[in-house]
């Protein structure tokens, strides 16, 4: 994913540019999702102990059981294995931001939300060269 993209880039910006500080951080997806990957998280540990343990929450919640949790508690190993791995997949995609975020000294350079993709590595060497240029002739004294 993005981690091996953002190691292959610091790489080869740190053999361009050694004093270069090169951070890389997840970007956090919005609350509500986070939420809503909590609430989901919580409740596929909540069901996969259910089924283990062989209780129907149903009845006491006043609910008619659903036909796939009595197929669920028939086929208890299949189905805990089935609810975790589905749930881990839409956990994952609710906390995917799919963001890969370039700032330069404290600016934003490039934006994969905005843009809609990922730089090559030659457009951000272009970028970095341009606005390191620019950083250099505002403190570069002028000559005479």
């Amino acid at each position: 994913g993005y981690r091996r993209v953002f190691e292959e880039f610091s790489q080869a910006l740190s053999q361009k540019y050694p004093a270069l500080q090169i951070e890389g951080d997840n970007y956090p997806p919005p609350a509500w999702r986070q939420l809503l990957c909590t609430v989901l998280s919580w409740t596929k540990l909540g069901l996969i102990m259910a089924i283990v343990m062989g209780v129907d929450p149903f009845p006491y919640l006043g609910l008619q059981t659903p036909q796939m949790y009595q197929w669920a508690s028939q086929n208890r190993m299949y189905a805990c294995m089935m609810l975790f791995f589905i749930s881990n997949v839409v956990e994952g995609q609710l906390i995917s931001t799919g963001a890969f975020e370039v700032t330069f000294n404290g600016m934003s350079v490039w934006s994969k939300l905005q843009n809609g993709r990922v730089p090559s590595i030659g457009e951000l060497m272009g970028i970095i060269d341009s606005h390191m240029m620019s950083v250099n002739t505002a403190t570069d004294p002028p000559q005479l």
